[in-house]
């Protein structure tokens, strides 16, 4: 006569047990999430800015009778070429730190800081041209800053 296991009991040998239960895999390590977004997010906001000042300086190259002042009510006194020139560099670095912040590069992101920071200190030489627009890249070069600085070890 052969045994029947019963509950709680072990089985025989030789037999495969009634019930299994799942073995527990340790809980994986998510990395990324949120704050890979706002790295994605300052990355495309480089290059965004970059088309911006961009646009902004070859208006300044070319058309120097479209901003509302005269070089004189600039902060800094030089003639829209010389701004033009300075915007398009700008936007030259911005767009360059853009790709390199998508590609997940961290030079990129050093560069990326130092682009937006520059970028910050010629725009608020550039307000009494063009406030809004120039107080609008201001901002958004805050919010690039904030993104690539805050949770650096999560976006490796």
């Amino acid at each position: 006569m052969t045994e029947t296991p019963t509950a709680g009991s072990a089985p025989p040998s030789g037999t495969a047990p009634m019930h299994t239960t799942p073995a527990r895999r340790p809980p994986t390590q998510h990395r990324g999430g949120a704050w890979q977004g706002w790295i994605v997010f300052a990355g495309l906001l480089l290059t965004i800015i970059g088309a911006f000042q961009a646009i902004e300086g070859l208006v300044a190259l070319f058309q120097d009778d479209y901003y509302a002042v005269t070089r004189n009510g600039l902060v800094v006194h030089w003639n829209y070429t010389a701004w033009g020139w300075i915007m398009l560099v700008l936007a030259a670095a911005n767009i360059l730190a853009g790709i390199g912040v998508l590609r997940a590069q961290t030079w990129a992101r050093i560069w990326a800081i130092l682009v937006a920071s520059l970028s910050v200190i010629a725009n608020i030489g550039f307000t009494s041209a063009y406030p809004i627009w120039a107080f609008m890249v201001i901002a958004l070069d805050i919010v690039i800053i904030y993104a690539l600085c805050v949770h650096w070890d999560e976006a490796t």
